[in-house]
């Protein structure tokens, strides 16, 4: 289960969650690709081209709607109220696909990372929550100084959740928009975005996306390319330099 939880909005979690879930299917994963953001403020509302069959209905007017992105499930609140309160989010037990398996479960967590942070085991807040299976966070920022500062302040105020064992903490900074820190930038890191500095990954601008945002069409391979690493270190991918075992 991988949650990926912003600095602030528009960050860029939302495209980082499309691609880690594009690859992992490419990776011959059976994905499940969850938006519990309130619709109108969704970064993934247009992942699917329509919208799928299956529906759950956990509150009488709010429900979870499965639509197909290419072979991976969608997953996606639909509500009839004008504004979704964080607790009113349904609780992860609810978006288990019916009749499919999943392998690998990504979260995008990046619509308001702060009031998720304030209370992270309920609603929303609750993909953070410790257990099994374990959660892998990965916390997004874009390469400036504001963005650092945000992040800093989320892990802070993660920080007595994580100390209790109720939330798994962030061990993964992925950068959007960049191939390296620009110059002076890294050097404004807080204590707590300093220790995941030295495993930061990169992914680059790309322009067609900044623009279009999450489309139902594939993820630049560019993108996939950056993360490619960052799966591999977890097991998810195949290393592509080790060569395959022969049997006699």
């Amino acid at each position: 289960m991988i949650p990926v939880l912003g600095a602030s909005c528009g960050v860029g979690a939302s495209v980082l969650a499309a691609t880690l879930a594009d690859a992992l299917q490419l990776a011959h994963h059976s994905v499940l690709l969850v938006d519990p953001s309130d619709p109108g403020r969704s970064g993934l509302g247009f992942a699917a081209r329509s919208r799928g069959p299956w529906h759950v209905r956990p509150h009488p007017r709010v429900g979870i709607r499965f639509s197909w992105r290419a072979q991976a499930l969608l997953a996606q609140v639909e509500t009839d109220l004008g504004v979704l309160a964080p607790g009113m989010v349904p609780a992860p037990r609810w978006w288990c696909p019916p009749r499919h398996r999943v392998a690998v479960t990504v979260v995008d967590l990046g619509h308001d990372p702060w009031r998720l942070a304030a209370h992270p085991v309920a609603g929303a807040a609750a993909w953070l929550r410790a257990g099994a299976p374990v959660p892998r966070p990965v916390l997004v920022v874009c390469p400036s100084h504001p963005s650092l500062r945000y992040a800093e302040q989320v892990l802070a105020r993660m920080q007595p959740w994580v100390a209790t064992g109720a939330a798994a903490a962030p061990t993964q900074l992925v950068v959007m928009g960049a191939r390296r820190w620009p110059r002076g930038v890294a050097g404004a890191a807080g204590r707590r975005v300093a220790e995941l500095l030295p495993g930061a990954v990169f992914v680059p601008h790309h322009p067609a996306t900044a623009a279009a945002g999450v489309t139902p069409d594939p993820t630049p391979p560019a993108l996939r390319r950056a993360i490619s690493p960052l799966l591999r270190r977890w097991g998810l991918a195949p290393d592509p330099t080790r060569r395959p075992r022969r049997n006699r």
